[in-house]
């Protein structure tokens, strides 16, 4: 399953946030997508069934590409886990370096090195926000989530933060909230739609930096998406924003356990630069 043909495109497989083809997040690259239209992409992304699909096409200097992200039912603007799965997929067909993929979101630099025989990209996010969650719509995702009030850590509030992406944050008390996923699908999609909204990241604090996290990812056509690099993003400037962390810190997600497929992401914040980087292994599904 490494590479597939359709009509003359190749496809590859990769998986992300994880070095185990069995772990991460999952995505077909198309490395040539200069022959396709919108129509075709979509349809690429949705026989997959991956919970998004990367198509690039060449820029105008070395290591420069246009990406565009499908899901299986939509265009996204920005999504973390298939462009680091596009960029392991590059080098290693290149060899690691520095890469700059333009997306509908903005440009979004990712250096790959390799490490103990394994690639490692590491995306640097468009300039992030974070804004108040309505009271009511908070409200509105708790109960298409089954969630009572109570089920909520009241230190991290619900915030609406982006990094290419706009992503709800909600934080459980307990692990075992967190654990037990069980939502209304067409009310979360509802929901998310008005909002704008990527995914719903659910999050746990397991220690100072370290954290557990979910994505239902209805408005793609996926209940769950198993590791979501483009919410690690956000979540960054969500932890930055409440001073959950200091300006220097490096935080542990990790995400796809409950699914059975763990995936490990790592942000870090800089002091001074507003951006957010997001770190992961990639490698070949076969």
């Amino acid at each position: 399953m490494g590479v597939t043909t359709t009509s003359g495109t190749e496809i590859l497989h990769y998986t992300a946030f994880s070095a185990d083809p069995a772990g991460g997040n999952p995505a077909g690259v198309v490395l040539d997508a200069s022959g396709l239209d919108e129509e075709r992409m979509l349809a690429i992304a949705a026989e997959l069934g991956y919970s998004e699909s990367a198509f690039l096409t060449e820029g105008a200097g070395p290591g420069s590409y246009a990406i565009r992200y499908f899901s299986p039912k939509a265009e996204v603007p920005f999504c973390g886990h298939a462009t680091v799965a596009a960029a392991v997929a590059l080098a290693e067909r290149y060899g690691p370096g520095e890469l700059e993929f333009a997306t509908a979101a903005g440009a979004v630099p990712v250096s790959v090195v390799r490490e103990g025989g394994e690639l490692r990209a590491t995306l640097t996010s468009v300039a992030p926000r974070v804004e108040d969650a309505g009271a009511a719509d908070a409200a509105e995702a708790l109960a298409a989530l089954g969630w009572a009030a109570a089920d909520l850590d009241p230190a991290l509030p619900p915030r609406i933060a982006y990094a290419g992406a706009r992503h709800l944050v909600l934080a459980a008390a307990t692990r075992a909230r967190l654990a037990d996923l069980d939502y209304d699908f067409a009310r979360l999609e509802a929901l998310m739609h008005r909002l704008d909204l990527t995914t719903v990241q659910l999050v746990w604090r397991e220690s100072d930096r370290t954290f557990h996290v979910r994505d239902p990812f209805p408005v793609g056509g996926v209940v769950e998406d198993p590791a979501t690099g483009a919410a690690a993003a956000a979540f960054g400037a969500y932890a930055r924003d409440l001073a959950l962390v200091p300006p220097a810190s490096v935080l542990t997600l990790h995400q796809g356990a409950d699914m059975g497929r763990p995936g490990t992401l790592t942000v870090e914040l800089r002091p001074g630069d507003p951006r957010v980087r997001v770190t992961g292994t990639g490698t070949r599904i076969s």
